[in-house]
């Protein structure tokens, strides 16, 4: 039951439901039971004096000749008196059910009862179209046959019923103002009890856009901290957002400008006085050089951004490693032998068990290309002496895990450098290998997105050509079925 309807819901208006509904409800309930205690209460005293009555009219019963009698004084016809609320009357049979005093056709016990002389009892009655409380006694006689006299004493209920009104009124009117006045009071102290709430409101509304410090934790009731945490630790993922977003961009501006500047720059020699055939060649070139360096830049820009938001984009599914490895592989051949590259692949076949994994098969192939990019763009290689890069999906045997290598027999990354080359823009120092130093960032962001470790060692510790070796270990694969 919702006293109070909304299109959206209210905190405040919940809470207010929740107090006001169980109190409305009940108080109907209050109601009827005030009503049945009432009831009793108010029956109580006139029972008592009903009971009074029979007793009294008990010893009156006289035995004579062995046969019962019963005269009735003045003072006990004043006691009988009918007042002016209610009707009073009495009865009494003798031992052989013979009618002595009282109304005749006053209705009887049971005729299955039989208390012990002396006990009195209450019970409801009708008579004359009227209800009535009745009392009776049997009544033991001093006779030969032993058989016990009954004594009855009836009374309207009118002076009960007013009296149980009286009470319920008594009782039930103050509710009528004290009711309203719980509401209000209930109302106020969640007015007051929200402010904290409506305070925390302004203060983020007073905030400037910029402003991303944490919200004071003391500042909130106990119950509202959970949120203004979570707010605290939503502020801080999103500070640290757009800091990734403007470094990324400031660093992107500068890689881009190089680019730039080299296509103005050769466009300004192209349309300089006295240039000849072989000097506009020459400015092409550079200029043809550039804009492909530009746009490499700018589409590992854009696989970065997809890799970093595939999260919530690219839905997962089964990916046979080795089958999209082997792709990849094929795909890079041709590179590779322009620059008289040896590129192999070694490992489990497509299709083997355990070399299956959950993830997107784009980005793992993304993944796996620029690894295979980033090693042919830094292993020198010539006719005489190519270049090795190999190419590894393998299954450790004893954790199960799914293993990706990719090594090459290049120069190598120094230690100090390891942890560097991960991160965007970062080239080594002394290579003059064409990048844009994003291949790397790429591969561990999509790694992490699929649960893998990467690790960076040398190929041939201590040789003039140490190599680089990157593994990556994908811990949660799924096997294939």
């Amino acid at each position: 039951m919702k006293i109070f309807q909304r299109e959206q819901r209210s905190l405040f208006g919940e809470i207010l439901d929740w107090m006001l509904t169980p109190l409305l409800l009940l108080w109907p309930v209050s109601l009827v039971l005030t009503w049945l205690v009432a009831q009793g209460i108010a029956g109580k005293p006139f029972d008592r004096a009903l009971e009074y009555n029979v007793g009294a009219l008990a010893q009156l019963i006289t035995v004579n000749k062995n046969h019962a009698q019963f005269v009735l004084p003045l003072p006990a016809r004043e006691l009988l008196r009918a007042d002016d609320a209610d009707t009073v009357y009495y009865q009494v049979l003798g031992a052989n059910g013979e009618f002595l005093s009282g109304e005749k056709d006053l209705p009887l016990p049971p005729e299955d009862e039989r208390l012990p002389p002396g006990e009195v009892r209450m019970r409801d009655a009708e008579f004359k179209g009227l209800d009535l409380k009745v009392a009776y006694m049997w009544v033991k006689l001093d006779l030969p046959q032993g058989r016990p006299a009954l004594v009855q004493v009836a009374e309207t209920m009118e002076k009960r019923s007013v009296l149980a009104t009286e009470i319920v009124k008594g009782v039930m009117l103050p509710q009528f103002v004290i009711l309203p006045l719980a509401v209000l009071l209930v109302w106020l102290a969640l007015v007051q009890a929200i402010k904290p709430l409506n305070s925390l409101e302004e203060r983020i509304r007073a905030r400037s856009p910029d402003d991303l410090s944490p919200l004071d934790v003391e500042a909130v009731p106990l119950e509202v901290v959970p949120l203004v945490s979570s707010v605290n630790d939503l502020l801080m993922r999103l500070k640290d957002s757009i800091s990734t977003q403007k470094r990324f961009l400031a660093d992107a501006a500068h890689q881009l400008k190089t680019p730039l500047a080299g296509l103005r720059m050769q466009a300004d020699l192209a349309q300089r006085e006295g240039a000849n055939a072989e000097d506009l060649k020459q400015s092409l070139r550079q200029i043809g050089r550039s804009s492909i360096r530009a746009t490499h830049t700018v589409n590992q820009l854009l696989a970065l951004a997809r890799a970093e938001s595939s999260g919530a984009v690219l839905s997962h599914q089964p990916c046979d490693l080795a089958r999209l490895t082997m792709e990849v592989v094929r795909d890079c051949v041709p590179r590779a032998m322009e620059k008289h590259i040896d590129l192999g692949f070694e490992g489990v076949e497509p299709g083997t068990e355990g070399a299956t994994l959950q993830g997107n098969p784009t980005l793992l192939k993304e993944m796996v290309r620029n690894l295979l990019d980033n090693a042919i763009n830094y292993t020198p290689s010539t006719a005489d002496k190519p270049g090795v890069i190999t190419t590894r999906v393998l299954v450790d045997p004893f954790s199960k895990a799914l293993v990706l290598q990719v090594e090459d027999s290049g120069p190598g990354i120094p230690v100090a450098e390891r942890e560097l080359v991960f991160q965007p823009f970062y080239r080594a120092l002394g290579n003059e290998a064409d990048g844009s130093g994003l291949g790397l960032p790429i591969v561990l962001e999509i790694a992490r997105q699929h649960h893998a470790t990467i690790s960076l060692e040398e190929t041939r510790p201590g040789h003039t050509a140490p190599g680089a070796s990157f593994t990556l270990r994908f811990q949660h694969n799924l096997h294939a079925a």
